[in-house]
């Protein structure tokens, strides 16, 4: 074990020290994979990327997807308590080992997916989640039209194989960029080893199957996957400075080249490009005149940051940007987060190269009759 953890270690250092360039076969072991940058979206290398292939594990990309939308939108909390069905405690291949009848909170759950990949956890957060599995799946499927996966298709929440049971390694870059964008995931699959308690006050101890989580500088995610018909899988992603980056690879032989590949592909991508923030996110663009408000103006900001992404060898250090806001008419009631315009983004070349929601960053209630009474008093005692 030590040996082979050794030569692993070594042949990442190697890779790791080696340039690659974009013509090369940067994923040679695998059947399908695909490099994206995930504030652009951009394509960075692909090979066979809309090859239908089974997902294994990395199934539960959209499952954990799912799981932390309930979160946010506040259908389900992580202090939550789920009770362990049979159909949970009866699940077979990866799993963390738990017992009908036996209580978790949801973050203990979601770790358990999250680092050892158990197919007993995804089960038991999907019936909490949806009320049963089949209903899950549903949503799983519903999930994927919306974000336009048309050659994706789910049989169930963990990823055993299934007939009808397929994705692509660019629908899958798809899932994992929106993943992501619930940035308290990335807390549990950075994860390398944890002691998980059981209710008996026993432990579980889980060891992240995304090796390179511990052995690759700024790898914090995602999922890996293998049944024996669809070999060795992996969606990664891996920051370093302001710039994310997204590989998949499938259909690989073995654990040691599903890593080696996407050592090549996260090289690739972090040697080649840089990510140039144009507008951030947290400076003010200004104040917009509210209709019918109790606040008659508020300040908008871009949704995200506004970047460009540059390969390295043809970065132009005179470029020069410029941007326009189109702002819709700004209503109350308003709510933080609501959309009120966009932003457009343009290079010297007058080119558009992004556009970014504008959004407010607090609440506004629509003004009553008192609002307009205290407001139209103002306008006669200050015109005395």
């Amino acid at each position: 074990m030590l040996k082979k953890m050794l030569f692993f270690m070594i042949v990442l250092f190697v890779i790791n020290i080696i340039p690659v360039k974009a013509e090369e076969d940067l994923a040679p072991n695998s059947k399908s994979a695909i490099l994206i940058e995930t504030s652009t979206g951009k394509v960075l290398y692909e090979k066979n990327p809309d090859e239908k292939l089974p997902p294994a594990s990395m199934t539960k990309v959209m499952s954990m997807l799912l799981i932390m939308e309930a979160i946010d939108e506040g259908r389900l909390k992580l202090t939550d308590e789920v009770e362990i069905s049979p159909t949970a405690a009866s699940m077979g291949g990866s799993q963390v080992f738990l017992q009908a009848g036996e209580k978790y909170p949801v973050e203990e759950l979601l770790k358990g997916i999250a680092i050892a990949s158990g197919n007993d956890a995804v089960v038991a957060l999907a019936e909490k989640v949806a009320g049963s599995v089949e209903k899950f799946v549903e949503m799983m499927n519903e999930k994927a039209q919306k974000l336009g996966l048309l050659n994706t298709h789910f049989d169930n929440p963990h990823g055993l194989d299934s007939e009808n049971h397929y994705t692509t390694a660019k629908d899958m870059s798809v899932m994992a960029k929106e993943l992501v964008k619930h940035e308290k995931i990335l807390e549990f699959t950075s994860i390398y080893e944890y002691y998980m308690p059981k209710p008996d006050g026993s432990t579980t101890w889980l060891v992240n199957t995304n090796k390179l989580v511990r052995f690759y500088d700024g790898v914090d995610g995602l999922k890996t996957g293998f049944t024996s018909t669809a070999k060795y899988c992996l969606t990664a992603t891996a920051k370093k400075g302001n710039m994310r980056l997204i590989t998949v690879v499938m259909g690989v032989e073995s654990s040691d080249l599903r890593s080696g590949d996407t050592v090549k592909l996260l090289n690739y991508g972090f040697n080649s490009f840089e990510l140039q923030t144009i507008l951030k996110a947290d400076k003010s663009l200004g104040k917009v005149k509210v209709i019918n408000g109790k606040k008659q103006q508020i300040e908008v900001y871009l949704k995200e940051d506004a970047t460009h992404l540059l390969n390295k060898t043809s970065v132009n250090p005179n470029e020069k940007y410029q941007y326009t806001l189109k702002i819709n008419e700004v209503k109350a009631p308003l709510k933080k987060g609501d959309v009120v315009g966009k932003a457009q983004i343009k290079n010297s070349s007058n080119e558009v190269i992004k556009e970014v929601d504008i959004i407010v960053l607090e609440n506004v209630q629509k003004a009553n009759i008192f609002d307009y009474f205290k407001k139209n008093l103002k306008l006669i005692t200050s015109g005395l």
